[in-house]
């Protein structure tokens, strides 16, 4: 069979019939991805899984001072289709226990609601921001690090959260290695400045910032950046600067 060629012929090959063959053959028995998924026989997340005698789970310790005693968040996970590509852990049941009986009713209850939302499925990454959300009307606090937590309840969100990044079901942006390399360069700035000598520190300044060390990873005077919660934002040539998410004023 003739086969006229309109175009201009960039470049050729060699076809080998027997090789195409095998190609054609194994591409003919290679299992289609809806024959591959019903052979695995695939398990979602749903309410009706039943829980099984043993769960993977993590614990999380919360010292806050709005509580005299800590807390203990315990998070356990379900492996879905082990052994096989589509193995996943997601979040089944959490326990929360603590001496301090005070707030006893509404921990129990919030983790009753939490563990049946994560064994409804589906995406329950959307429980973080609700809790996150959740602000204390007498006012929040500063964990270690410099990070603002509004509530008690906002740190029981953070909690979850950490424990999601920990199995995949949330992924962090990461920064690019230029605003990486941005903010070490702002931090760096802003230390060298804040070591130059100056004869208005007084010693009770000295005490202040060394005690804001001992809590913050950021620079003493950092105020809180509206875009991670972290006390890292500085001035810095005039602008307001993060030395934690790298957010600017400036942009």
């Amino acid at each position: 069979m003739a086969i006229k060629i309109q175009s201009k012929i960039k470049s050729y090959s060699v076809v080998n019939e027997e090789e195409e063959k095998a190609a054609q053959a194994a591409q003919a028995s290679a299992p289609s991805p809806e024959a591959e998924l019903a052979r695995v026989d695939v398990v979602q997340m749903h309410e009706s899984l039943e829980r099984p005698d043993t769960l993977v789970g993590s614990t999380y310790k919360i010292k806050s001072p709005l509580f005299e005693h800590a807390l203990y968040v315990t998070i356990n996970d379900i492996v879905l289709n082990p052994e096989t590509v589509y193995e996943q852990r997601r979040p089944f049941e959490i326990f929360i226990n603590s001496k301090n009986m005070d707030h006893f009713q509404w921990i129990v209850a919030l983790t009753r609601i939490l563990s049946a939302v994560f064994r409804k499925g589906g995406d329950v990454t959307f429980l973080v921001e609700e809790m996150k959300a959740v602000f204390d009307p007498r006012g929040g606090y500063f964990k270690a690090g410099g990070i603002y937590m509004p509530s008690i309840v906002a740190e029981i969100g953070g909690v979850i959260e950490q424990h999601m990044k920990s199995i995949g079901l949330i992924h962090d942006p990461e920064l690019d290695a230029s605003t990486l390399a941005l903010i070490a360069e702002k931090r760096a700035a802003y230390e060298a400045a804040m070591r130059a000598p100056s004869d208005k520190v007084d010693s009770a300044v000295a005490v202040a910032a060394d005690a804001a060390n001992e809590t913050s990873s950021f620079p003493p005077g950092a105020s809180l950046c509206a875009k991670c919660n972290t006390q890292a934002l500085v001035l810095l040539d005039g602008c307001q600067t993060c030395l934690n998410c790298g957010y600017s004023k400036c942009g």
